[in-house]
């Protein structure tokens, strides 16, 4: 053995396909097939390089039908833009309900029908195609088509017809358009600074009506905004709840002082008017939106995070209005509620119940659970029941499969990011809006608003930040059970090639 070279230096020799026997270098002295000896003058680079035969195995190509590239976000759609910014203004602004005129009562019907003439040629024109297809539209369109279905078998198909042709069908388009055309950064920043501001504008609405004395509600809570969708109490604490995390992702991903100072007077604002509204619901979504961030945010220093917001809870409790906490307790003591709401939503609910075990396929109809089938012409108080009863078993999966999916994708998303997250524009906004989602699904348990826009704009959001990310990085977000699959799939069909090593692959 030549001075100078160990045992590992060298495999056996072996023949090459011309005949010429060689030795084979070890992967340690291979540098891309550059390396020479350097105490042999007279050996060629190309003669140690490895043969085709020697080279690892290819991975395999993803089977047919598994794209994991991202679709390039192209430019464009500015006028829809547009069209949706102005119509997202007035459907929480609702200028029909503070200014009744025939004009005011159908400017959302018209701008949400410029919206759509302005989307199609474009979408056609950029894509060729109507929407892109992420998951989450595919499952918001056979929600869709299960509202549809089951409006020949509704107890009265008239009022399943009203509710799906109103709100909800409006829900869907919009959310469809919003994935397509808020493909910047900028514009899904200008849509989430605009519901910031409507939030704002709610929590100092209720702050200075509490500042008044004007508790329009069972005499202590202050009320909603108009008739719509922030009119009820409880509805508009749902959507302050839902924001807040968005306020608190914004403030930590701020990087100017302004910025914090601008984020963390908004978050203050917004919890300020959520204990105003006495929701129970959205105090219980409020303690998990707490509890997820600081675990989600505080790795590391988990303990100090849950202590601190262990003792905001407490100050919020401490400085809250005098029956806060009575309102609180009456959770689990249904005896402290003056007006014994909780006694009512719990029949509610178990009639909800029971008309969805009595109806699985197709449930009773749209909107008919209050005319047809309460007590006392309530609604169930529970979006999860309110689709299970009025729309059937399968639209329940899709509807929580609706939320879900976006929730684990943004935790997959989050997981990716963490490690540069000081620099990183998509980890806080990330974790923020799974937050929103999970606080979604918590204070939804308390209200029917499944046919609401909350959750639409909310898994909007969530799917516009991820095709950002997605095009952004270049490939898609896989689930990591099936990046797992797949790579051990790739490694059997490597080690059942002929001369594969285990060690190799």
């Amino acid at each position: 053995m030549p001075r100078g070279r160990s045992e590992t230096d060298y495999e056996l020799p072996r023949t090459t396909t011309t005949g010429a026997r060689r030795p084979r270098l070890s992967e340690n002295h291979l540098d891309a097939g550059a390396q020479v000896w350097p105490d042999k003058p007279g050996v060629d680079a190309a003669d140690l390089a490895p043969s085709a035969d020697d080279a690892p195995p290819t991975p395999t190509p993803p089977a047919a039908g598994k794209k994991i590239a991202a679709t390039f976000l192209r430019r464009g759609h500015s006028l829809t833009y547009v069209a949706l910014f102005v119509f997202t203004v007035i459907l929480y602004a609702r200028p029909a309900e503070f200014y009744p005129s025939p004009w005011t009562a159908s400017i959302a019907f018209i701008l949400g029908a410029v919206t759509l003439a302005f989307f199609l040629p474009s979408q056609l024109a950029l894509e060729g195609t109507l929407t892109a297809r992420p998951r989450e539209v595919s499952l918001v369109l056979l929600f869709c088509l299960t509202g549809l279905l089951s409006i020949p078998l509704a107890l009265s198909p008239g009022t399943a017809w009203e509710t799906f042709s109103d709100t909800f069908i409006r829900c869907v388009f919009i959310f469809i358009v919003m994935v397509n055309v808020v493909r910047t950064e900028a514009r899904l920043k200008g849509m989430l600074f605009l519901t910031l501001l409507v939030s704002i504008w709610l929590s100092v609405g209720a702050i200075n009506d509490y500042r008044l004395g004007l508790m329009t509600v069972e005499g202590y809570r202050v009320g909603g905004r108009g008739s719509g969708i922030f009119g009820n109490s409880n509805d508009m604490a749902l959507h302050l709840v839902t924001i807040l995390p968005i306020t608190i992702a914004l403030l930590l991903g701020a990087r100017r002082l302004f910025g914090k100072i601008f984020y963390g007077a908004c978050g203050a604002l917004l919890i300020a008017a959520i204990v105003l509204t006495y929701s129970r619901g959205a105090f219980i979504a409020l303690m998990v939106a707490f509890g997820f961030m600081a675990f989600k945010i505080g790795r590391g220093h988990r303990l100090g995070v849950l202590l601190l917001a262990f003792l905001v809870i407490a100050g919020l409790l401490l400085f809250a209005p005098g029956n806060y906490g009575r309102r609180i307790i009456s959770i689990f003591v249904p005896s402290l509620d003056p007006v014994g709401s909780a006694d009512a939503r719990r029949g509610e609910l178990i009639r909800s119940l029971h008309v969805a075990a009595r109806h699985p396929l197709f449930g009773i109809g749209m909107g008919n659970y209050a005319t047809q089938m309460s007590y006392r012409g309530l609604v169930t108080h529970n979006s999860y029941t309110q689709v299970a009863a009025e729309m059937g078993a399968a639209a329940l999966v899709l509807y929580t499969l609706f939320i879900l999916t976006p929730l684990r994708r943004l935790g997959q998303m989050a997981r990716e990011t963490f490690g540069s997250r000081k620099s990183s524009r998509h980890y806080y906004l990330a974790v923020g809006l799974q937050t929103s989602l999970l606080a979604y699904m918590v204070a939804s348990f308390f209200a029917s608003v499944s046919y609401q826009w909350y959750v639409y704009y909310l898994v909007g959001y969530a799917v516009c930040l991820r095709r950002l990310y997605e095009s952004e990085k270049g490939s898609a977000i896989v689930p990591e059970k099936k990046q797992a699959k797949e790579e051990e799939r790739r490694r059997r069909t490597a080690l059942a090639r002929p001369g594969v090593r285990a060690e190799t692959v």
